[in-house]
C-alpha cells in the first residue's frame, strides 16, 4: 500500500460508538441463579462504529474530519480520549445531544469467549436543531474530503434529511460517497458511488443468496439497481464480489486466518477502502487491500485498529506469494510486488523493450539488468503500442507469445505489459531503484531516467551486441 500523490483526507460520517470491554475469568457459577461469576480484571475503551472507521483510517496514513453525535456524558469523554490518540483525526464534527446517551457496547469477556453485551442507546432520530447542525457539520467535512464515508449503524444519526443532503453536498464537490448500509433497502442512498453490505443486509435487501459467486454477483446487480451505484459485497470466509456499473465482476477469496473476533472487522476494511480511493487507488487495487485489512481484523481480540505497517506487510507477503517468477502481472500488482521486494530490502531493476523476436542483443541487455541488482521488472510494449511504433506489419507475435518467452528467461522476475507509447507511467508505477537501458541510447534519451534519480535511484546505460535487432532479421528473412 505504497504512497501515492493523491489527496489524502476522509469525511467519516455516521453512528459513533463506544466499545467497552470487561474481561476476567469464569470459574465457577453463582450460587444465586444459574450464572457465571466472572472475577474481574481488567477494562478497556475503544472506539467503535463510525469511529471505529476513523481510527482505522488514521491510522494507515490519512487525515480524518470524523462527524456524529455523542451525549453529554462520561462515554463521550471516553471516547474523545480515545481518539485523541490519533492526532489526524479532526474531532470538531462531533455533534453534542443532551437528551441521549453516547451509544455504549459493553462486553463481558471470560478470556476469549464474550458472556454478554450490553448496549445502551437511543436510535430514534435526534431533534430538528439536532439534525441541522449534523448536516451543516458533515457538509463541512465532506468539502475537504478526497471520499467521504457513511457510517449506518441505524442509530439516528443517518437519517434520510441527513443522506439526502450530505449525498447532494458529495456531488456537487465531485466527492466519491461510500456508504456502509444497514436500511431493509437502499434507494435512499441514491447518489452514492459505492454500498458495502454484508452477506446478511444484501440477503435482506434484495431476498437473494449469495451461496456461490454467481449468486453473489446476481444480489449485488439488484442490490444496485435500488440506488444506481457499485454493490461491494463482503461474505466473511467468502471472500468478497464487487459488482460495477460498467457490466464488470470481480470475486476476491478471504485471506486465510484463525478467526478470533469478527467485531468491527467490517469497519478496518470500510477504512482501508476508503483510505486506498483517496489515495488514488483504483477499486479493485482498493477491494484487494480491504480484503487484506479485514483479515487482519478477525485475528485480533475485540473491535481493533490495523496499521498500515501491519496491512503493508500482509499485502506484501500476499502480492509475493500469488506469482511465479517470470509471470505476467498487471501494473497495479506489480507496483505492490515491487513495494514489497523494496519493503523487504531488495534491490529493484527495471528494463523494458518490445522483444518481437529475442536475440542475443536483448539476451544480454536482459542479463546486463539483472546483474545490477536482486529483482528484475520488464516492461513489454503492448501490441497496440508496438504498432504505432513500428507498423502494422509489427508485432511479428502477440503480447502474450512475447510475455511468455521474456518471463520465461531465468534473470526475469515480472513481465508487465503498457500500452503507451513509452514506459513512464509504468515506470512511476512500480518506482525501480535501478533503470537499466542499452549503451545505444543517451542519459537524457531514457525516458523514466529523471525520475528514477530523482528518487535516489540510478540509470544504468548496458553494453549490447552490435548489429544485433529484430528489424534486422525481418530484413534478412525477406530476402
Amino acid at each position: 500500500m505504497s504512497e501515492t500523490n493523491k489527496p489524502a483526507r476522509i469525511a467519516v460520517i455516521g453512528d459513533v460508538m463506544v466499545d467497552r470491554y470487561i474481561t476476567g475469568s469464569v470459574n465457577r457459577i453463582s450460587p444465586e441463579a444459574p450464572v457465571p461469576v466472572l472475577l474481574h480484571a481488567a477494562e478497556r475503551v475503544v472506539a467503535g462504529g463510525a469511529a471505529n472507521v476513523a481510527a482505522n483510517a488514521a491510522a494507515l496514513g490519512v487525515s480524518v474530519a470524523l462527524v456524529g453525535l455523542v451525549g453529554d456524558d462520561a462515554a463521550a469523554e471516553s471516547l474523545r480520549g480515545v481518539l485523541g490518540d490519533h492526532s489526524a483525526i479532526d474531532l470538531s464534527g462531533l455533534v453534542i445531544d443532551a437528551d441521549r446517551p453516547t451509544v455504549t457496547k459493553t462486553r463481558v469477556m471470560s478470556g476469549r469467549q464474550q458472556i454478554v453485551r450490553i448496549d445502551a442507546e437511543v436510535s430514534a432520530a435526534p431533534g430538528a436543531h439536532v439534525i441541522e447542525e449534523l448536516i451543516a457539520r458533515g457538509k463541512a467535512a465532506i468539502r475537504g474530503a478526497a471520499v467521504a464515508v457513511l457510517s449506518d449503524y441505524a442509530k439516528g444519526v443517518l437519517s434520510d434529511a441527513v443522506i439526502a443532503a450530505l449525498i447532494a453536498e458529495a456531488n456537487a464537490h465531485d466527492v466519491p460517497v461510500i456508504v456502509d448500509p444497514k436500511r431493509r433497502t437502499f434507494e435512499v442512498y441514491r447518489g452514492a458511488a459505492l454500498v458495502t453490505p454484508n452477506r446478511k443486509e444484501l440477503f435482506e435487501a434484495t431476498g437473494l443468496p449469495d451461496d456461490t459467486d454467481a449468486d453473489a454477483a446476481a444480489a449485488a446487480e439488484a442490490a444496485a439497481n435500488q440506488f444506481g451505484g457499485d454493490v461491494l459485497v463482503t461474505r466473511a470466509e467468502k471472500g468478497m464480489t464487487l459488482w460495477r456499473r460498467d457490466g464488470t465482476i470481480k470475486h476476491v477469496p478471504a485471506h486465510a486466518r484463525e478467526v478470533f473476533d469478527v467485531s468491527g472487522a467490517g469497519d478496518t476494511a470500510l477504512a482501508a477502502l476508503a483510505v486506498s480511493l483517496a489515495e488514488g487507488r483504483s477499486v479493485d487495487m482498493a477491494m484487494e487491500i480491504a480484503n487484506a485489512a479485514a483479515a487482519i481484523a478477525v485475528s485480533k481480540l475485540g473491535t481493533a485498529v490495523v496499521t498500515r505497517v501491519e496491512l503493508d506487510a500482509a499485502l506484501h507477503r500476499a502480492a509475493a506469494d500469488a506469482v511465479h517468477p517470470g509471470a505476467l502481472v498487471d501494473r497495479e500488482a506489480a507496483a505492490a510486488i515491487a513495494a514489497g521486494w523494496r519493503a523487504r530490502g531488495e534491490t529493484v531493476v527495471f528494463t523494458n523493450g518490445v522483444f518481437d523476436l529475442v536475440h542475443p542483443g536483448h539476451i544480454g541487455l536482459i542479463e546486463a539488468a539483472a546483474r545490477e541488482g536482486d529483482r528484475l521488472i520488464v516492461g513489454l510494449n503492448s501490441d497496440a503500442s508496438v504498432k504505432r511504433l513500428k507498423g502494422e506489419s509489427r508485432p511479428l507475435q502477440d503480447e502474450n507469445a512475447r510475455a511468455r518467452v521474456i518471463g520465461a528467461l531465468r534473470d526475469v522476475d515480472l513481465v508487465v505489459l503498457f500500452p503507451e507509447d513509452t514506459p513512464l507511467q509504468l515506470i512511476e508505477a512500480v518506482q525501480p531503484d535501478i533503470l537499466v537501458k542499452g549503451a545505444d541510447y543517451k542519459p537524457s534519451e531514457v525516458v523514466g531516467a529523471d525520475f528514477v534519480v530523482a528518487r535516489g535511484g540510478r540509470l544504468v546505460l548496458a553494453d549490447i551486441l552490435a548489429g544485433r535487432s529484430t528489424s534486422a532479421l525481418v530484413a534478412a528473412a525477406r530476402t
